[in-house]
């Protein structure tokens, strides 16, 4: 009853994105504006509801990616200064690759998602991934076109991403990023 609720409650919230409120698929990856309303669709990916993806998490056949951004270390922070690292509360078994989905990445990021990835399809671009991030969160977005367009063949998109997947009441877990990430080899 209480995710019967939670999926009503996402339905309705005053300014919800529905399919047919969603902007277009855009001709290349987001450039900017990431935390946005989302395409109801991604060309060559399939997109799953949470439920669904809840489905596919219990099978444990998919590999769930996490690309929700880390903020890097200033690098101008005074001596003896402390930094923490947002923690980051992800779905449970899920790699994250952080900074992964941005429109336009570095040859060092891509080198490292594809590493990611490698490591979550055992190498076999057949096998089924997960991408996600937060609602209205273009980063899940391109990270998924950007596995397509890599030659992976089973890829699938959780618009809802962990927002969803935590109002639907289901588990989170602590994540630390896959190391070693772009710059901290």
């Amino acid at each position: 009853m209480i995710k019967g609720l939670a999926a009503l409650l996402l339905a309705i919230l005053p300014g919800a994105v529905t399919a047919e409120t969603a902007p277009a698929e855009p001709p290349g990856y987001r450039m900017q504006d990431y935390r946005a309303p989302v395409p109801a669709t991604l060309t060559g990916a399939r997109v799953v509801g949470v439920a669904e993806a809840r489905d596919l998490w219990e099978q444990g056949d998919v590999a769930f990616i996490d690309v929700l951004p880390q903020p890097p270390k200033p690098p101008d922070l005074p001596e003896g200064t402390i930094w923490r690292d947002k923690p980051r509360d992800s779905i449970p078994g899920a790699i994250w690759l952080p900074n992964t989905g941005y429109g336009a990445i570095a040859e060092s990021t891509a080198a490292y998602f594809r590493r990611g990835l490698d490591k979550a399809t055992g190498g076999d671009p057949a096998q089924p991934i997960l991408f996600f991030c937060l609602t209205d969160c273009w980063m899940s977005w391109n990270a998924a076109r950007r596995a397509v367009e890599w030659g992976y063949s089973a890829v699938y998109w959780l618009p809802q991403g962990t927002d969803g997947w935590a109002a639907a009441g289901h588990p989170l877990e602590r994540v630390l990023p896959e190391e070693p990430q772009p710059g901290t080899e």
